[in-house]
């Protein structure tokens, strides 16, 4: 059994025609997959943003509590932001070790950076160079047009860096998550005739700076006369934005969700003529999403634990299809359920490291009445009725001292009269609040012994590097 996953990063769950009636996006391909496929309505990560999630869906193991393992080279300073651990079993190094050619095609520039190993057990990988703060070029600053794509002219060194490397795209297919899609479909060409593969596909888009190709824009814009601004790399507060400014940031967005789904469509139609559906499980999904604009807000943070930025799209598409086409799942799941679902597909026992659950044992439809989700130093705890969100830190550590931030006070959401989680109603409910800590609390102390590991190779963690890596070594 091969399997072919795309995660698509940032990319909210409302923004697919098939999750949404009234999503602003139309996502026929996507739509496709979920009608002849397995939909998660509740899904939601455990650790993120970016890597802290990698690290959950490659290991199958929740990261939260976080380590606080910063690297000095790295100008993202979060707690669970550090490289895997020797002890780690990735699905990469588990299906390699028996017979699987296995491919990562990204352009997610974190999981590169100098000391980042998120590459572990593909025997191809492949980086599409120019997301975000990619250094791929120095220069030349003094020609990048700043006040075009942040009127306060001032430009944050991300959308300065993503503007000398996207000065000379000229159509979509110079996009690089376009690219990581194309270079999967050739991976497929490639490898059809050997088998068994899996292909893991990252796409950064739709993660800021949003981006996406004029046509895609234009399709998606609600607003009125366009004042020529692309602000591509908005504040974090639509305060001091005017409506039309707000309207174009979110065209971008749509546009990218639109092209992801235009060009995973373009992959689907070649596995479907390679004959690879027959014998292939597709996955689609993502590691959070992001604000727009709700609670005046404009991206993801750590202390914006709703579900704007915590659900995520998952959708499993089996080759019998008779058996699971169009079957829709309630019960809330978990980025760490997706690789011991996946290997129990493929008739592959896991990991002993491999800590989720089966999606397809049954016994999840019943198990969770709540689901943790930590970004930094905030967590939140989620059932059907209440969302919780609390630091679970008592400080902010960052590299300088006289930069800690104070941190922000308890959040709590009414599900049941308020499921767009807009008014926080902690005062009114505090006794369920202390109920949802204490849920918090007793989470962190039973996991905590399963997610530290080692970071520095000795002796002690050696024995524990799995057979891939130490033919290697």
């Amino acid at each position: 059994m091969n399997l072919i996953v795309l995660c698509s990063d940032t990319f909210r769950v409302d923004h697919l025609s098939c999750y949404r009636d009234d999503s602003p996006v139309d996502t026929p391909n996507i739509d496709r997959l979920a009608a002849e496929g397995v939909r998660y309505d509740s899904a939601f990560g455990e650790g993120i943003p970016t890597l802290p999630a990698r690290r959950v869906l490659y290991t199958g193991r929740p990261i939260f509590p976080f380590l606080w393992a910063p690297q000095k080279w790295d100008r993202v300073q979060l707690a669970g932001w550090h490289p895997l651990f020797h002890e780690d079993v990735t699905l990469a190094e588990w299906l390699v070790e028996r017979g699987y050619v296995t491919g990562l095609i990204s352009d997610l520039p974190h999981q590169f950076k100098p000391g980042k190993n998120f590459h572990r057990g593909f025997v191809q990988f492949n980086w599409e160079r120019g997301q975000e703060m990619d250094y791929v070029v120095a220069g030349p600053r003094d020609v990048v047009p700043v006040d075009r794509f942040d009127p306060t002219g001032v430009g944050s060194p991300v959308l300065t860096q993503f503007l000398m490397n996207s000065r000379d795209w000229k159509d979509e297919t110079d996009w690089c998550s376009v690219r990581v899609l194309r270079k999967g479909i050739e991976f497929l060409r490639e490898n059809a005739r050997q088998q068994p593969f899996m292909l893991w596909l990252e796409c950064f888009f739709p993660n800021e700076p949003w981006f996406a190709p004029p046509e895609l824009v234009e399709q998606h814009y609600e607003g009125d006369d366009h004042d020529g601004v692309e602000w591509i790399f908005p504040p974090s507060s639509t305060d001091g934005m005017s409506e039309n400014q707000v309207h174009r940031v979110r065209a971008h967005y749509r546009g990218l969700c639109a092209l992801i789904d235009r060009w995973f469509g373009r992959l689907m139609e070649t596995a479907e003529d390679l004959g690879l559906l027959e014998d292939s499980i597709v996955v689609f999904l993502s590691d959070h999403g992001t604000m727009m604009g709700e609670q005046g807000q404009l991206h993801k943070g750590p202390g914006r634990l709703r579900w704007q930025c915590t659900q995520v799209p998952l959708i499993i598409r089996h080759p019998d299809v008779a058996a699971y086409g169009g079957n829709v799942v309630e019960a809330f799941v978990q980025h760490q359920d997706l690789m011991p679902t996946l290997l129990g597909l493929m008739g592959i026992d896991a990991p002993d490291r491999c800590l989720g659950e089966d999606l397809l044992t049954g016994e999840i439809e019943h198990g969770r009445e709540h689901v943790i989700t930590a970004f930094g130093n905030y967590a939140s705890v989620r059932s059907r009725t209440w969302n919780y969100q609390t630091p679970w830190v008592k400080n902010n550590p960052v590299p300088a001292e006289g930069n800690r931030q104070p941190l922000a006070p308890q959040e709590l959401y009414d599900l049941t009269s308020d499921p767009n989680e807009l008014a926080n109603v902690v005062r009114d409910h505090s006794d369920v609040a202390e109920e949802y800590h204490n849920l918090l609390m007793a989470y962190i102390r039973k996991n905590r012994p399963v997610t530290g590991g080692s970071l520095e190779v000795g002796e002690s963690a050696l024995s524990h590097v799995p057979l891939f890596d130490q033919s290697r070594l």
